[in-house]
């Protein structure tokens, strides 16, 4: 069923034959005759304006003219092909095709017991309403004990809004600071998202390239130099999705001296990986850097650390002029977050330093696999690879392959056709590093 409006200053309106007003003249807005077989009208009087709301099938209106444009910020916006190949893989593998899935960041652990646990109690025990928008008081408090002992970064809880994941928080950070004709600086390689997320705000994405000879890490001398009066956020992912690059201290306190020099702009930490780090590889918070705590905007989560990605639970913490704004657009967005995943929130960060044990086992996993794939692909001729210090991610160059012709597939183009050509003939998912890389 479609909701369809028609509006009319005239005294007969009549569509379809299911429907008619049939009154000739309007002389108090309080009279109206309409004539209806079709359940579900709904009549809305305006001035000298009628309109009429009915639910009908598209069948009963094929002769109308419906403007169907969208709005400029949507049709800005490209589709996020992570989500698009993941969901086509997924839907493979549902039809009985035996699709290897490595498109979506998503851990293949389980969530910890312990975490479930206090998911189901929170259920068992009625904890089952609205909460804060902000988030419960319980959840921020503890956010804020992490974040002092594990990033040396002080907040209290009117600093931290939590959300429904962690790209709700960067989204709604975005849409909070930036202005039309601002510009968003983005490192690449880059979360397909980060782009899109600045278009919906009427910023401009500015991306910055960076070298695997570098381990695609953000040159400060080329940030400096594409900075201008424009430049309102920076976003920094450290660890990097999807690079696994992880920036040193030494390299942060450069970028740093860099933002202090210009007063507009912000800096936003993606931090979502930051326990998923490999030594002797060690994880630096932005706002933690002298002169950044009140000009940065730490976003982090539950999804990758705790393998809770199907959970969407996340958060960001900052000064309060900023976090409030954020917590403005969730207030008339999606609200707070589900009540029951903020008890499993709380008992996560109960698991102790970093997640205590039941972390380190799945990073442990991590890096045996990072080890045995990253020797795997420098065996093979013609592809170059940098090897991630974080994350579960490899971001291989395969370009010495393009313009070879496959049997029964055809020309290997660039990353896209790479990408399909091993969907095709080998079921695996992967991410194209076109939407990650301009």
């Amino acid at each position: 069923m479609a909701s369809v409006l028609l509006t009319a200053t005239i005294s007969t309106i009549t569509f379809g034959d299911q429907c008619s007003i049939s009154r000739c003249a309007f002389p108090s807005l309080s009279t109206l005759h309409l004539r209806a077989t079709q359940k579900g009208i709904h009549v809305e009087m305006n001035k000298r304006v009628v309109v009429v709301k009915a639910m009908t099938t598209k069948s009963d209106f094929d002769d109308t003219d419906v403007d169907i444009s969208l709005s400029h910020r949507v049709n800005a916006v490209k589709p996020s092909k992570t989500v698009a190949i993941s969901d086509h893989a997924t839907a493979l593998l549902q039809s009985g095709v035996p699709v290897i899935r490595l498109a979506a960041g998503d851990p293949d652990f389980d969530t910890p017991a312990v975490i479930a646990e206090a998911g189901m109690n929170a259920i068992r025990e009625g904890y089952t309403r609205y909460t804060p928008n902000a988030g419960t008081l319980e959840l921020r408090q503890a956010i804020c004990h992490k974040l002092k002992e594990e990033n040396e970064i002080t907040y209290t809880p009117d600093e931290i809004v939590v959300s429904n994941g962690a790209k709700q928080s960067v989204v709604q950070a975005v849409l909070a600071v930036c202005s039309p004709g601002d510009e968003v600086i983005i490192p690449a390689p880059f979360y397909t998202s980060y782009p899109e997320m600045a278009r919906l705000a009427d910023a401009t994405p500015v991306i910055l390239p960076s070298h695997i000879s570098n381990n695609f890490l953000l040159d400060p001398k080329l940030l400096e130099a594409n900075l201008t009066e424009r430049s309102r956020l920076l976003i920094l992912c450290s660890p990097c999705n999807p690079a696994g690059s992880v920036y040193s201290k030494k390299l942060l306190e450069e970028i740093a001296q860099i933002v202090a020099k210009h007063p507009r702009l912000l800096v936003l930490s993606d931090e979502i990986y930051e326990h998923i780090i490999y030594a002797p590889a060690t994880h630096t918070s932005f706002a933690s850097l002298p002169g950044m705590w009140d000009r940065t905007l730490t976003v982090n989560g539950f999804s990758k650390t705790f393998a809770m990605t199907g959970w969407r639970l996340g958060y960001i913490a900052g000064t309060k002029h900023f976090v409030a704004a954020c917590g403005k657009i969730q207030s008339q967005f999606t609200s707070g977050a589900s009540s029951i995943f903020q008890k499993a929130g709380v008992a996560a960060l109960g698991l102790g330093y970093a997640g205590g044990e039941a972390v380190s086992t799945m990073v442990k996993a991590f890096r045996e696999r990072r080890d045995f794939l990253v020797e795997s692909f420098r065996e093979m001729d013609g592809v170059k690879i940098s090897e991630p210090q974080g994350a579960f991610y490899l971001f291989i160059d395969f370009s010495s392959y393009y313009g070879r012709e496959v049997e029964g597939f055809g020309i290997i183009e660039n990353s896209d056709s790479l990408c399909r050509y091993l969907l095709d003939k080998g079921l695996v998912a992967l991410v194209p590093g076109e939407c990650i890389w301009r």
